[in-house]
């Protein structure tokens, strides 16, 4: 029933987000919005507003929705920019960048994924998402540059071509470390050079690309 999805999103917002340091009220809005289970296959929808990651196929996962809150946050979004998302999945995390900013262009390298997030999206008339597929790695220069860059899987290190598709003042998160663990980093791009905070420790499915991993497998 659509009022049961409501209430549990609510729950959600209240139990998994507010009550675990998420202040910013317009992503607590955006959250509170887009229809999360509407992006988790069916056979999972029970559990789309459960405190979790879910598989969405391809060996990919929708993130946890207390990490998809704290990656939103950390963005510092006012509403006017352009943003550059790494790793589209289903597509709920630019679902939720598209209540928060201008434009959003999203990469992801499983066609079959880019094409479900394009239709769900359409079906919930959100126009200033464009999916793309490719290597997220590289960023996509032909639409640089951007205020801000999420990166939805783990990389080894920061990519150049990232930051330097960055705007002056931009800010990067993105999951840097292993293939099993990694520590959730802020890049911002200033005149004196490259800031970077640690968010906190996260685990994510690896960056496969050519300045990511080589292959999804575990070395």
């Amino acid at each position: 029933m659509p009022e049961d999805d409501v209430r549990r999103r609510n729950a959600m917002i209240a139990q998994q987000l507010i009550k675990r340091g998420i202040k910013d009220e317009r992503v607590l809005q955006a959250m509170r919005e887009v229809p999360r289970h509407l992006f988790v296959p069916e056979r999972y929808r029970a559990m789309a507003y459960d405190d979790m990651p879910l598989p969405i196929g391809h060996e990919q996962t929708i993130s946890q929705p207390l990490m998809v809150a704290i990656m939103t946050e950390a963005l510092q979004l006012c509403g006017s920019e352009r943003v550059l998302e790494i790793g589209t999945g289903s597509g709920y995390q630019a679902a939720i960048l598209a209540h928060l900013a201008m434009v959003v262009f999203t990469l992801e390298r499983h066609a079959a994924l880019a094409a479900q997030a394009r239709a769900t999206m359409a079906a919930l008339r959100i126009m200033n998402v464009h999916v793309l597929v490719g290597d997220g790695s590289i960023g996509l220069s032909e639409h640089a540059p951007y205020d801000a860059i999420l990166v939805t899987a783990g990389a080894p290190n920061v990519p150049q071509p990232l930051v330097d598709q960055l705007k002056p003042g931009g800010r990067l998160v993105i999951p840097v470390g292993d293939r099993l663990e990694q520590i959730l980093t802020r890049v911002t791009k200033t005149e004196q050079g490259l800031h970077t905070e640690s968010l906190g420790g996260c685990r994510f499915v690896p960056l496969v690309g050519a300045q990511g991993w080589r292959s999804a497998e575990a070395l």
